[in-house]
């Protein structure tokens, strides 16, 4: 692949010493439905031309340099014509069949623009660089360059070199209707293909003739025993997606008397064909070959087809989540089925752009989120995969309008949030993209389980809040309307506004004093900074409060093109000591600067620092040696977020803003969820994860990723401030919701770029705020006399045998009365030494068991507060499971169970007033 940078002036250079008549020129352009993409280049001269030299230019966008290019080699012969198909796998096979090579170059839209060049020479073009026109198109005389096939006209022999001149598409091209595809290969008058000979005599096809099942036909397996074998087969039609912008096909189910009684072979395949009509009801006879497309078994090269009769119906097989394993959801693979459960939504991020929805038993989580990394964590995603199944509407055309979920309609105030249910599925069971999915047959009724909130009230008992927010690429351009499009974020001066409205939305709703932001543009602190502009804004929306940034007074916080940053109300409190920054290492690269400054409540007096945090993201790069995917459920880069963790907290302990106040609290996104090393690196060092330690659980969440729930927001405070905090928690204003209704335009058509957007808060970004509400007055109050902890008597546990070290078996009952003085920090264990309780009274395994060996473990306990006082020793037991035991009844491996071992602290030592 070849980029090179082209500018206009060039383009005029180069097309005023083409030469006046080119070999070659551009003879069709293919926009078709989804990923239906071609460009053909034809010989004009009676010899053959190389190819050498020649590059195939892409410009998109409206860019004035190329945005990918093909350099091309071989020849064209004589008078003929070479076809260049896109590499997505996902074209259809009969475009991919015309193709002479496959080019990540032709990935375009109708509003993108091409070259074909010799060398610096332009010898033709398509479309005009530099400009994107409106509507997604070029138009002109009823001739569009969007969702149609166009074909040179037979008079044109020479190529369009002024690339920069105005494109009229009809000028020069004929419009042939979308993914139409019979012209690629010839080009002109005297270079058509070779008439089709007439067809041999068909025999009709014999309905109740001999045939091979369907049954058969799937196996036991997950590829057919029959590929590549041409048969005959019946079965009745159960779902017809045979539109042009749908499967190109249908299912078909055994006939009754057909369908034998082994489990694990599936009665419904897949027919690609739609040459001929047939509708749901009708009893089929189909002869076709029998092919695995990307692992999935179905009927294709049908040469005939013979209804037999109409009318008639079928029953739907029911089937429930979860299953055993992920692969006995094949014994289904195109058949008609229903789960009548509810489901939650657990993944809509495709739902506008491929009309594609997740759901799942339940909730789920990255299993970082909820158990410790490595074989915790790995075996909670194993239990996720069977738990879930996508919903995917049949369609192969993007960006649907209307969107197919919810029935009624998705709009701005009509949304489907994760979390929302539906009582009952039915469709047929397809397998595409390594993954399961139902094509409804019936609409399903979604039901708004998980329905939005206004943001959550004050404490009663609260006089400060504290909030994390991260803008999504918060970018202003040049701050005075022009400057766009910038490196990230909005595209358009109008996408800036329709982002800045919902952002200034939802943090003037926070009613926050102080806020942490991350992902703000890094341009400094001057009048037209994207931070003054932010600020500028909230102003003008809450003419209440009185907001003000802290200004670090450097041109840039650290290299990257992001940064973090504090705003706060003024009129709420007041800055007190000096904004601090560090850039040494390791926030030299990577991890971004630490930024903090200290206030003071102008209501209590109450002095607190701020810092705010944004580690290494999880994506992989260059990532080697220990910042590499290790395979536990971190991801890349762990390493350096522990390193950035442990640096950060021991820098806000120096005190760097110059007021040595034991009250910190660190907001910001740390990509990392709640269990992992980087977070547990902070609570080493004294700050707690405010959110979990009030809940008492790792259940809260900020993000949805792939459709696992996790926190990568954190607020982590000082053991001083944790002991004012009232209240915290996630306002789910953006992980819940689908991404078509953010401020981009893009993949929107003209009706949905209004349909679909509000000014409110609602997708304003992709991470949810989190939100920190503080009594800064506290009452003195007397010490209690010390008081033992009492554990519960005889508490018992299983544990499987073998089990992972490290692997949580439960947690101990136990009571402090006074542990907000004086709390439990040891567990004295005597009696063995393959299990070890921790702080929390969590009982870990730390060495093997072994069933064979022992079948029940019998501890002696005692808990140990902070001063010294002991309970009374109790006796625990914990019985060893065989681990050939299981069976299909066992719940062991369900999330469920999991979570309840992965709580950190009882409900009774969490509860706050």
């Amino acid at each position: 692949m070849l980029n090179t940078k082209i500018t206009p002036l060039a383009l005029v250079i180069a097309s005023l010493s083409a030469p006046a008549s080119a070999n070659l020129i551009i003879s069709e352009y293919v926009e078709g439905g989804g990923y239906n993409k071609a460009i053909e280049i034809y010989n004009t001269t009676s010899t053959a031309v190389s190819l050498d030299g020649y590059t195939l230019n892409l410009y998109s966008n409206g860019s004035e340099a190329p945005s990918t290019s093909e350099e091309l080699s071989g020849s064209i012969a004589a008078n003929s014509a070479y076809v260049i198909v896109t590499s997505d796998d996902r074209a259809v096979e009969e475009l991919k069949a015309k193709a002479n090579i496959f080019s990540g170059t032709v990935n375009f839209n109708g509003d993108d623009a091409f070259t074909l060049t010799l060398g610096d020479t332009i010898v033709d073009s398509f479309g005009q660089i530099g400009v994107r026109p409106d509507n997604g198109q070029w138009s002109a005389g009823g001739v569009v360059t969007k969702d149609r096939s166009l074909r040179r006209k037979s008079d044109i022999t020479s190529g369009r070199t002024d690339a920069a001149a105005t494109f009229d598409p009809s000028e020069q091209w004929l419009q042939f209707d979308k993914d139409d595809f019979s012209g690629l290969g010839f080009h002109g008058e005297n270079n058509q293909p070779d008439p089709e000979p007439e067809p041999e005599p068909v025999t009709p096809l014999e309905c109740g003739a001999a045939k091979t099942l369907i049954n058969a036909i799937q196996g036991e397996s997950g590829d057919s025993p029959l590929l590549n074998t041409e048969i005959e087969l019946e079965g009745i039609v159960t779902a017809d997606f045979q539109g042009a912008e749908q499967l190109n096909g249908f299912f078909i189910t055994s006939l009754e008397a057909d369908i034998d009684t082994n489990p694990l072979t599936s009665e419904g395949v897949f027919v690609y064909f739609a040459d001929s009509e047939v509708n749901v009801g009708d009893h089929v006879r189909i002869k076709g070959s029998v092919a695995e497309y990307y692992n999935a078994t179905q009927i294709g090269n049908v040469s005939q087809i013979e209804v037999c009769a109409t009318g008639l119906t079928t029953t739907a097989t029911k089937i429930s989540l979860p299953v055993s394993e992920v692969a006995d959801l094949e014994a289904y693979e195109g058949m008609l089925v229903t789960l009548e459960q509810p489901l939650v939504v657990t993944n809509n991020y495709g739902l506008g752009r491929y009309g594609e929805v997740d759901l799942a038993t339940e909730r789920l989580y990255q299993g970082t989120q909820i158990a410790l990394p490595g074989d915790a964590a790995n075996a909670v995603e194993v239990e996720n995969e069977k738990k879930q199944i996508l919903l995917d509407d049949g369609s192969t055309k993007q960006n649907l309008d209307p969107v197919s979920y919810p029935g009624t309609g998705l709009d701005a105030y009509n949304t489907l949030r994760l979390g929302d249910t539906v009582n009952t599925v039915t469709g047929v069971l397809g397998y595409s993209f390594d993954r399961y999915r139902i094509h409804p047959t019936i609409q399903p009724a979604f039901i708004a389980t998980n329905p939005r909130t206004d943001a959550p009230a004050l404490h009663a008992d609260a006089d400060l809040r504290i909030a994390s927010f991260n803008v999504l690429n918060y970018f202003n351009g040049d701050g005075q309307g022009a400057g766009f499009p910038t490196s990230r974020g909005a595209d358009s001066e109008a996408e800036f506004i329709r982002q800045q409205a919902k952002i200034v939305s939802a943090i003037a709703a926070l009613e926050a004093d102080v806020i942490g932001l991350m992902e703000i543009e890094n341009d400094g602190f001057g009048a037209n900074s994207a931070i003054a502009s932010l600020v500028n804004a909230l102003n003008d929306e809450d003419s209440t409060n009185e907001y003000a940034f802290v200004n670090f007074n450097v041109d840039k916080v650290g290299t990257d093109e992001i940064t973090t940053a504090l705003i706060y109300r003024a009129n709420k409190v007041a800055q007190v000591g000096t904004a601090a920054i560090t850039t040494e290492y390791p926030f030299d690269y990577s991890n971004r600067p630490p930024i903090a400054q200290s206030f003071k409540s102008l209501e209590s007096e109450e002095v607190f620092t701020v810092a705010v945090a944004h580690l290494k993201s999880k994506g992989c790069g260059s990532a080697d040696g220990n910042n590499a995917d290790l395979g536990d459920g971190q991801a890349c880069w762990n390493e350096i977020r522990v390193t950035g963790a442990n640096a950060f907290a021991d820098w806000l302990n120096t005190a760097p803003t110059g007021i040595d106040d034991e009250d910190i609290i660190l907001v910001g996104d740390m990509n990392a969820y709640a269990m992992e090393d980087p977070i547990r690196a902070f609570a080493d060092k004294g700050f707690k994860n405010v959110v979990a330690e009030l809940d008492g659980n790792t259940f809260s969440y900020s993000y949805s990723f792939s459709g696992r729930l996790g926190s990568l927001d954190h607020a982590v405070a000082s053991p001083s401030l944790l002991t004012k905090v009232v209240a915290a928690t996630d306002w789910h204003i953006n992980a819940d919701e689908p991404i078509s209704l953010d401020y981009n335009v893009e993949f929107k058509s003209d009706s949905q770029q209004a349909s679909l957007y509000a000014s409110d808060a609602y997708r304003a970004s992709d991470h949810d705020p989190v939100i920190v509400d503080i009594k800064s007055a506290i009452a003195e109050q007397p010490t209690p006399e010390p008081q033992a902890p009492v554990l519960s008597p005889e508490q018992s546990f299983s544990v499987l045998e073998n089990s992972a070290i490290g692997t949580v078996i439960g947690q101990l009952e136990f009571t402090d009365a006074d542990a907000q003085y004086t709390p439990v920090v040891e567990f004295i264990v005597q009696g063995h030494n393959g299990v070890t309780i921790n702080q929390q009274g969590q009982l870990i395994v730390a060495g093997d068991l072994d069933f064979e060996f022992e079948k029940k473990i019998t501890l002696m306990v005692q808990a140990k507060d902070s001063a010294g006082n002991l309970s009374d020793a109790q006796l625990v037991y914990i019985n060893i499971n065989n681990d050939e035991s299981d069976d299909e009844d066992d719940d062991s491996g369900s999330l469920f169970w999991l979570t309840l071992l992965a709580l950190p602290l009882t409900l009774l030592r969490r509860k706050k007033v």
